[in-house]
C-alpha cells in the first residue's frame, strides 16, 4: 500500500451520537483534510443486508466495499436506527473488519492528493486503524445528552420514533461497542478526552483546533 508522507493524521474515537462526525467534519474541513466516518461504513453494510438479506455474504460485502465511493455514506436512510442497531453486530464479525480496515486504512493513509491529510473517526481508529495518528481524541458525552442528539436529529428527517425508543438503542450500541471481542470502543492512553456534555459545536471545534495549533507551532 502506498503512503503518502508528511501528511496530517488525525484519529478520533467515540461512542455513538457524541458529536465526533460534525467535529471531524469542522475539523477536517478547516485543515483540508479528507474525512471518512468509519462507521458509515458498517452502516452501509447493514443496509444492504437488510435490502438483500439472502445474497449476504463475504463476497457480497468485499464487492460493495471494492466499488463504495464516499459519497455512498452520505445516504440519510443511513441514520435510522434499525441500521446503527444492526450496523454494530456486523461490526463483531471478524472477516467482515478485516475487509473494511483495508479500506479504512488506505483512506488515511493514501488520501486524495489535494488534501493535507486525513481525519477518520469511529470506534478503533486510535489503535487500530491509525494507530501513529499526530492527534489521537476520545469524544464523549453522557448517555442521555447523545439519546437527545439523536432523537432530535431523527426528527429533523421526520422519522416517527421516540425518544426512549433511540435511548434504548443507544444503550444497547454501547455495549455492543464496548464489550465485543474485537476493536471494542475504548479510551487510549495517549487519546486526549473531550467531553461534549455541555459545549457547543463551536466550542468543541475551538478547543480542538487550540490542541492541534498549539502543537504544530512548537
Amino acid at each position: 500500500m502506498i503512503k503518502r508522507k508528511n501528511i496530517l493524521k488525525i484519529a478520533i474515537d467515540s461512542p455513538a451520537a457524541a458529536g465526533a462526525g460534525t467535529l471531524a467534519k469542522s475539523i477536517s474541513k478547516h485543515y483540508n483534510l479528507f474525512y471518512l466516518d468509519t462507521g458509515k461504513i458498517y452502516r452501509f453494510i447493514a443496509y444492504n443486508k437488510i435490502k438483500n438479506p439472502k445474497k449476504f455474504n463475504l463476497i457480497f460485502v468485499k464487492s460493495k466495499i471494492k466499488k463504495l465511493k464516499v459519497r455512498d455514506l452520505t445516504n440519510k436512510t443511513l441514520l435510522s436506527d434499525k441500521i446503527g442497531t444492526e450496523a454494530s453486530k456486523i461490526a463483531k464479525n471478524k472477516k467482515i473488519r478485516k475487509i473494511v480496515h483495508s479500506f479504512q486504512v488506505n483512506i488515511a493513509y493514501n488520501p486524495p492528493k489535494k488534501y493535507k491529510g486525513s481525519c477518520l473517526d469511529g470506534r478503533d481508529i486510535t489503535y487500530k486503524i491509525v494507530p501513529d495518528a499526530n492527534f489521537k481524541f476520545y469524544i464523549t458525552a453522557n448517555l442521555k445528552t447523545r439519546a437527545l442528539r439523536r432523537y432530535k436529529e431523527l426528527k429533523e428527517l421526520n422519522r416517527e420514533i421516540s425518544y426512549s425508543e433511540v435511548l434504548k438503542s443507544i444503550k444497547i450500541r454501547d455495549k455492543n461497542d464496548l464489550t465485543r471481542k474485537i476493536s471494542p470502543l475504548k479510551k487510549t492512553k495517549d487519546s486526549l478526552l473531550i467531553n461534549t456534555t455541555n459545549l457547543t459545536k463551536s466550542a468543541c471545534f475551538l478547543k480542538i483546533k487550540k490542541i492541534i495549533d498549539e502543537k504544530k507551532n512548537s
